[in-house]
């Protein structure tokens, strides 16, 4: 492997809301990585060559192998960058279980604050990929539904910062104490997407002193040291490389997977995203790694969570 193709690639854009939980993760690595900015919106064809299918954003790439989603991302991060660790506390287990919060029904109800708030002012073609992928089909009677019901979306928003506002009172700089872990970024993406995307996100976070502080110190962490690079340039870079991850199975998997057996994986909600078919190399209680084939690109292995997405066998 070449230094090249251990390069750290970023696909995302600037105002995704979970490629910055990405980036204030490789801030608190202080990792120097390549930033390729994507389409808002699908088609995102450049992206989907990597991936198979998989549209979402983040997502991370390291030569040819490929990471779906930051709960993957920051599980490889650590692995292959252990220090400074993102678990600085004997609590790593805890961490990750509250993550599933996070990045699920906390970041939901702000989802549905925001999009519910700006109603009729998004653009047509914006709310109705994120109405779909977001809030499932009916999209727009939920939408509505989100707008009628912003006072009560906002109180149980209210009630968990309250929660970490009382967290922060003893005037540790971070969620854990002194150091900057991984649940710091895996909560302040929220508070920064309701801070720059809610027109009330201001005024209703102005209530928790110690939050804002909180947020200022994570937000002086910066993303590390970012380049740009173009899409073409990531889609070379995966071509002259090879996959990374060996072949393994794991006996107590509850779906009986093993190598070479062919899968598809998609996000485990009704989002009406293509599924993502490939072999299997490895799968495990933390991740699950297709094996995919492109003509302009060769070999690539897609890395999947477990947690949060269906693997279907095929055939």
């Amino acid at each position: 492997m070449t230094n090249a193709s251990a390069e750290i690639i970023l696909h995302n854009y600037p105002q995704s809301p979970v490629a910055e939980k990405a980036r204030v993760a490789f801030g608190i690595k202080g990792l120097v990585w390549r930033s390729v900015e994507i389409p808002r919106l699908p088609p995102k064809p450049m992206l989907t060559k990597l991936t198979g299918g998989y549209r979402r954003t983040p997502v991370m790439q390291i030569g040819a192998d490929i990471y779906c989603d930051t709960h993957c991302i920051l599980h490889e991060l650590e692995r292959r960058f252990p220090s400074p660790t993102f678990f600085p506390t004997a609590d790593a287990g805890l961490m990750w279980c509250l993550s599933r919060w996070t990045d699920g029904a906390f970041f939901d109800l702000g989802v549905k604050v925001i999009l519910g708030a700006a109603g009729d002012g998004l653009p047509q073609d914006f709310a109705q990929d994120r109405g779909r992928l977001y809030l499932g089909q009916n999209w727009t009677e939920k939408l509505n539904a989100a707008n009628a019901a912003l006072p009560h979306l906002a109180s149980q928003l209210r009630a968990p910062l309250h929660w970490v506002n009382t967290q922060l009172s003893d005037g540790r700089e971070f969620l854990l104490g002194k150091d900057a872990a991984a649940i710091d970024a895996q909560l302040y993406y929220v508070v920064w997407f309701l801070r720059g995307r809610w027109n009330q996100g201001p005024g209703f976070l102005s209530e928790f002193a110690e939050l804002q502080r909180w947020e200022q110190n994570v937000a002086k962490i910066g993303h590390g040291t970012m380049t740009d690079m173009s899409a073409e340039a990531a889609i070379t870079r995966a071509s002259e490389s090879e996959p990374i991850t060996k072949q393994a199975k794991d006996p107590l998997d509850p779906q009986g997977l093993e190598p070479e057996m062919r899968v598809s994986v998609s996000p485990d909600v009704d989002g009406g995203e293509q599924p993502i078919e490939g072999e299997i190399v490895s799968a495990n209680s933390e991740t699950v790694v297709l094996r995919r084939r492109d003509a302009d690109v060769g070999n690539i292995d897609v890395h999947f969570p477990r947690a949060g997405y269906r693997v279907n066998i095929i055939g």
